[in-house]
């Protein structure tokens, strides 16, 4: 079942790094944003990573938990998270479920073929657990800021 926007998140169940398990319940009371992205350790994902981790501090001052999500193994996640510093989770979805629940998964030509990738996506989920933001096929450059910002508005509307 695919989440829908103003929605509470259908059942869902992942691990993360760290031995964290995400579930829709599992972070109630806190906005989580959840970043879908190609693979560890590529440039674009990792300046993505690390635009995430420099704000960290203030999401986490806005009342969020981040945490990424790729089709990485945990090995893979745990050398990319110690590589960057990464002060969040990353969760292996090596079996798609995550990315194809959210829908990230579409064709992409990459050297001229045609391969099934993960397109770079970013949901938000409030601390009541509804899906209130989604941003799909997005570019890393700014990203970061205009999510940290729809998160302080969601802490707002909860004061």
């Amino acid at each position: 079942m695919t989440p829908a926007l103003n929605k509470p998140l259908p059942e869902i169940e992942a691990q993360a790094t760290g031995g964290v398990k995400f579930t829709a319940n599992a972070f109630l009371g806190k906005s989580v944003v959840l970043y879908f992205y190609p693979k560890d350790n590529t440039p674009g994902c990792t300046t993505e990573a690390m635009q995430f981790r420099d704000r960290h501090k203030d999401f986490v001052k806005a009342g969020a938990v981040v945490l990424g999500v790729s089709r990485d193994n945990m090995a893979s996640h745990e050398k990319f998270k110690q590589a960057l510093e990464l002060p969040f989770e990353l969760i292996a979805d090596t079996e798609e479920k995550l990315c194809h629940m959210f829908g990230v998964v579409k064709n992409k030509i990459m050297y001229g073929k045609k391969v099934k990738g993960i397109e770079r996506s970013t949901f938000l989920i409030s601390p009541t657990g509804i899906l209130v933001g989604e941003w799909r096929g997005i570019k890393v450059a700014g990203h970061v800021d205009e999510v940290l910002k729809a998160v302080k508005g969601l802490k707002k509307e909860a004061a």
